[in-house]
């Protein structure tokens, strides 16, 4: 069974740059344990699958499809990347003529549209509560050492920690970080976090950014992401009621890096935008 195969950076206009997502088009129903070994070969952050809902459908003229991601260790409810390097192989590669394109995934009804050389994508927006620091001491150290940390999050529907670090860093200093997030796994013993922002305020007084990031998630098998549509879901809330702003430009300052449009909206959604780049075609044997 031949299966088209297409690694698209998101994030970025450059190649090379940003997020790599592998996405594949599904003709035809998949063994359920090949979805995995395919993304562990594939081995990068996500790997997506795109699948037809009814027989009639086609991936140039259907506007609703199913989508599921999976890294190389497996399911996720969510990848914002991934869904974004989707939409780009049905818009870019395929020529669909559709304006908005509905994925139906594990967390709902997803929707992705063209606005000029940028994709929206409509992603869910997920609050971060205040969290003991006592509970989370030991990895927000393994993390960041003795730094000075402005404030802890915590999002239980995404089980992923926001640590806030001290205004008087700037991005060169969460660039610069060593961070072993291999160690994270024996040092959360919560059992309760699946994935760690790191965060920083940025300079948006002219035309900057107004926050920076990282993001590791080894529980999921990924050291370092490095552009992440899903953190940004929770980054979004928690940045719009600290800056008071619901139009935002971010960064995610891994070693690819990619910038995100944010605009948060009323409704408890948000549109996160960002472009692409494809870098490969091929097709699965």
């Amino acid at each position: 069974m031949q299966i088209p195969i297409f690694t698209v950076d998101a994030f970025t206009n450059r190649p090379f740059s940003g997020n790599p997502a592998a996405v594949c088009l599904l003709e035809n129903d998949l063994d359920e344990e090949l979805h995995q070994k395919i993304a562990t070969e594939m081995n990068l952050s996500e790997t997506a699958f795109i699948r037809k809902l009814k027989p009639g459908d086609d991936f140039t003229k259907s506007s609703c499809f199913g989508l599921r991601w999976f890294t190389p260790a497996n399911e996720v409810p969510l990848c914002g990347h991934a869904t974004l390097a989707s939409a780009a192989v049905l818009f870019h590669v395929q020529k669909n003529t559709n304006s908005v394109l509905t994925f139906v995934t594990l967390s709902g009804e997803l929707k992705a549209r063209q606005v000029k050389d940028h994709i929206v994508l409509d992603l869910p927006l997920y609050t971060a509560y205040p969290q003991e620091l006592k509970e989370v001491e030991e990895l927000i150290k393994a993390a960041v050492g003795d730094m000075v940390v402005q404030d802890v999050r915590y999002s239980p529907d995404t089980r992923k920690l926001l640590v806030r670090l001290s205004d008087t860093y700037g991005r060169s200093v969460l660039e610069d970080l060593k961070v072993n997030a291999q160690r994270f796994l024996s040092v959360e013993k919560t059992g309760k976090v699946k994935g760690l922002i790191l965060t920083v305020k940025g300079n948006s007084s002219g035309k900057g950014h107004d926050f920076y990031s990282r993001y590791f998630a080894p529980w999921y098998g990924v050291l370092e992401d490095p552009v992440t549509g899903s953190a940004h879901a929770v980054l979004s809330s928690y940045w719009s009621e600290q800056l008071g702003k619901k139009e935002m430009l971010a960064f995610q300052c891994s070693r690819r890096g990619g910038e995100l449009k944010i605009s948060v909206r009323d409704d408890g959604r948000v549109d996160i935008a960002g472009q692409t780049a494809v870098v490969l075609k091929g097709n699965l044997t």
